[in-house]
């Protein structure tokens, strides 16, 4: 810091203007608090910050400060955002070509714009090049290798591998440096997953696609696909795992667990399955047949319309609707009236966001249930998060809540059963495969399509 003092004081005293002199830390500084006019005043308090921040972080620290807050060209700010905006990948994926590029940035960020001061950037960087060699921390092959490696031409677009997140991220958080929970593998993964079954689906009609992938324990969000990306004619724009859409069969499994909760039926109770006329209303099986009576674990895994409307007749309407208002299904906001016995058919509406809340909830209750001696936690019913700063709140135990772990298990047990795609037909054969309970859900008309799956300790949900 002495050197520092010296070099401004040099300045003072000569009468400069009060720019340079500068180390690195008064540098960092300087960067946060842009907008001070360079003045002498601002050059002494500089220097007073600088020594403090000499005293409380580590020189390696300090760089970091530094690189992370750096102008690198344009509207580039920090190291990591110039890394993927010149070359697309992490600065920890650079050459040395690539990495002395950006390091001689900062002190002249304007040599980078495309067509402008090639040769000025390119002299700087080989000159960078020939130091690292001449200090031994690279040999002379990697050192001319490096002097042959082309300039970056243009800025690269930054990478947007969740673009539906990010945008929501815009608006609930603007202005603020944020890092989600997502798993960079499991994200594009997915967003591979849904562009290859668009592809496919498109020829019929089908221009919309979500899935979102939540960890059970935590409630972290690992992979965010809002849509597929497609034209403005389909609205691809619009985030589907926020858009409420016709729930289809998929609130089938919470009457089934409310009513083992509740001790009115168990898993093999027998249900009527026979031509029904409720007040005017005739549900029919998707298939257009009965079986007379099925057991009520079988009228789950089979998502049979006749048994299950029974189901909701017997437990209550009203009953049903304030459980999914505990639930907090937010999109259910009408009167239990207005929705009828088609709420359990497709008759109201729900968003990926909250069914997804719900069975991961219910999974959590169930994981739990011998951690705490069969008592409940009543923080283990709350909504999934996309930020990693979120701090798990303390531990609430009683006695019950909402649904007793039994009738999850037996539920879940119940939608081991559902029907698998062809290829994995006959699964429960191979000792291999994993248990995956799961469950779909369709609208009339096709209009909506959900597919529900637990998968180890994830729940993944697609629509």
């Amino acid at each position: 810091m002495l050197a520092t003092f010296r070099a401004a004081y040099l300045n003072i005293k000569a009468g400069r203007v009060v720019s340079g002199g500068s180390t690195l830390t008064m540098q960092t500084i300087r960067l946060s608090r842009r907008g001070k006019r360079r003045t002498f005043l601002e050059k002494f308090i500089e220097m007073i910050m600088a020594t403090r921040l000499e005293i409380a972080y580590s020189k390696t620290k300090i760089l970091s400060f530094y690189a992370s807050n750096a102008p690198f060209g344009g509207n580039v700010v920090g190291l990591d955002a110039a890394s993927w905006r010149y070359y697309g990948r992490n600065a920890n994926k650079l050459s040395w070509a690539e990495s002395a590029t950006l390091a001689v940035l900062p002190n002249a960020p304007s040599l980078i714009f495309p067509g402008k001061n090639h040769e000025k950037l390119l002299t700087k960087r080989n000159r960078l090049l020939d130091k690292l060699y001449h200090k031994n921390i690279i040999d002379s092959l990697t050192c001319e290798i490096s002097k042959e490696e082309p300039l970056p031409q243009k800025p690269l677009r930054l990478p947007n591998i969740a673009t539906h997140l990010h945008n929501r991220i815009i608006r609930e958080h603007k202005g603020e440096r944020i890092k989600t929970t997502l798993d960079r593998f499991l994200q594009e993964k997915t967003n591979s997953i849904i562009k290859n079954h668009h592809y496919q689906l498109k020829f019929n009609e089908v221009h919309n696609a979500a899935a979102i992938i939540i960890e059970v324990e935590t409630g972290n969000i690992l992979a965010y696909v809002g849509n597929t990306s497609g034209s403005v004619e389909h609205g691809n724009a619009v985030d589907v795992i926020q858009a409420p859409r016709s729930t289809g069969s998929i609130l089938k499994p919470i009457l089934y667990a409310a009513m083992l909760s509740d001790g009115e039926i168990l898993p093999n109770t027998l249900i009527s399955d026979v031509p029904t006329k409720i007040a005017g209303y005739t549900p029919k099986n998707y298939n257009l047949k009965y079986t007379g009576v099925v057991p009520a674990r079988k009228a789950l895994s089979r998502s049979l319309n006749v048994p299950i409307i029974k189901m909701l007749q017997d437990y209550g309407l009203q009953k049903f609707h304030h459980r999914l208002q505990k639930l907090n299904l937010s999109h259910i906001n009408k009167p239990a009236n207005h929705y009828g016995l088609t709420i359990i058919l497709g008759g109201a509406e729900s968003s990926l966001w909250d069914i997804t809340n719900v069975f991961s909830n219910f999974s959590r209750t169930l994981n739990h249930f011998e951690k705490y001696n069969g008592k409940y936690n009543l923080n283990d019913y709350h909504s999934h998060n996309y930020l990693t700063n979120i701090k798990q709140k303390k531990e609430q135990l009683e006695d019950f809540n909402n649904l007793s772990a039994a009738s999850i298990y037996l539920t879940y047990q119940a939608l081991l059963e559902v029907n698998r795609p062809k290829e994995d037909a006959n699964w429960q054969y191979f000792s291999g495969n994993n248990k995956v309970a799961w469950k779909t859900g369709t609208s009339f008309g096709f209009g909506d399509a959900w597919a529900v799956v637990q998968l180890q300790n994830m729940w993944l949900v697609f629509g």
